[in-house]
């Protein structure tokens, strides 16, 4: 089986696991007990959370481990975009988009930025959006249906010069791991999830600027510094330490690896069949492309029956129960391609013999399709 739907999760790492196991047969205590095989834990959980903080951030940021990345987006929107106005983009995950929709329900007015064709935010219509009753801007780091990436340093800086007491937010779940980023001063919020990168699903952080005032989501035993309690999933943790350094040692070299993956696959693609939808300096995890004519969940089902993998979109946006999506259709794509969409996206252990077979597959069931329409 071709597994070529890393964006929605990854294969857990089988050295991770093997490191984090202890944590669960062995080293199982709770880290908020006073004994000291507690406290020893609460000592080794510190510093793995400060492992997965430095990959991206300097000690200018706290971070605060939640069970996933859409609790993490959930912290910042709610805490953050408290009165005024919530500035957000079309392009969001639904973690986010979801989430601002339930703020206008509380009375919050939410300002929606459009996107460019290949998904990434018109950054000049954005700022227009700001004012002196902005609470909270986000923006996503790499959109997830698309791989465009936003450069959330620098619209987090012009953010700031309209209205410096705007907390800047970004759902950071697809870069975390994969594209060379450091965060910068200008951004105060900042989501991750374990389970992108090899980690387990369960686990995830909100890394936050130090100097940030918020409020914690989630209230009860004042775990995470009294920001986020609830006894820790210290498995989750030491998985989500473990992967993300492993990630992070080799970033370069999985990005040129997975980019060659990303370049060989569209090159492999029949152009009479697929048209790209990602940009070509985009997040080479993430390739999607449209058959157009050929429903792409068709096109789905097809594929894993013939021994491939992939998706149409968000995984969480098919709870959504909608034909289109709407981040595709934002991009300007009409409703007759986006019936088609396909998302291809890689992980460092897939190969160019598995992405040439892939191609092979998809060109096959498409023109195969397309012959039985007539």
């Amino acid at each position: 089986m071709i597994y070529l739907d890393n964006a929605a999760t990854t294969r857990p790492d089988g050295q991770c696991l093997d490191k984090a196991k202890q944590f669960i047969y062995e080293n199982y205590y709770n880290p908020s007990a006073l004994y000291a095989e507690g406290y020893n834990l609460h000592l080794t959980l510190k510093r793995a959370k400060k492992d997965i903080l430095h990959c991206i951030a300097n000690d200018n940021f706290d971070i605060t481990v939640t069970s996933c990345g859409t609790e993490a987006d959930n912290h910042a929107i709610f805490c953050a975009g408290r009165r005024g106005n919530v500035v957000t983009t079309l392009g969001e995950h639904s973690a986010v988009f979801s989430a601002v929709s339930e703020l206008k329900q509380r009375a919050i007015e939410v300002r929606f930025a459009p996107l460019n064709c290949d998904g990434s935010v018109d950054i000049e219509e954005l700022l227009k959006l700001v004012d002196e009753k902005t609470s909270l801007v986000s923006v996503i780091h790499v959109n997830n249906e698309t791989g465009a990436v936003n450069d959330i340093n620098a619209i987090a800086a012009m953010v700031k010069r309209k209205n410096k007491n705007t907390v800047f937010h970004s759902d950071g779940v697809q870069a975390f791991g994969k594209i060379p980023f450091k965060l910068g001063a200008d951004v105060d919020l900042y989501s991750v999830s374990a389970h992108k990168i090899g980690g387990m699903k369960g686990t995830g952080a909100l890394i936050r600027r130090k100097t940030l005032s918020l409020k914690p989501y989630i209230y009860g035993g004042g775990q995470e510094n009294g920001m986020r309690s609830g006894t820790e999933n210290v498995f989750g943790i030491m998985m989500f330490s473990c992967a993300a350094c492993k990630r992070y040692e080799h970033l370069n070299e999985n990005f040129n690896h997975v980019r060659q993956l990303w370049q060989t696959l569209w090159g492999e693609l029949d152009k009479e069949l697929f048209t790209k939808i990602s940009p070509d300096g985009g997040s080479p995890y993430i390739l999607t492309v449209a058959a157009a004519g050929v429903r792409g969940e068709t096109i789905l089902h097809e594929a894993d029956d013939a021994g491939l993998i992939i998706g149409t979109g968000s995984a969480c946006s098919s709870n959504e129960k909608k034909r289109y999506s709407r981040v595709i259709l934002a991009c300007g794509v009409n409703e007759h391609t986006a019936d088609g969409i396909l998302r291809l996206s890689f992980s460092p252990d897939n190969t160019i013999e598995e992405v040439v077979r892939a191609a092979a597959i998809l060109n096959k069931l498409v023109k195969n399709r397309l012959e039985i329409m007539g």
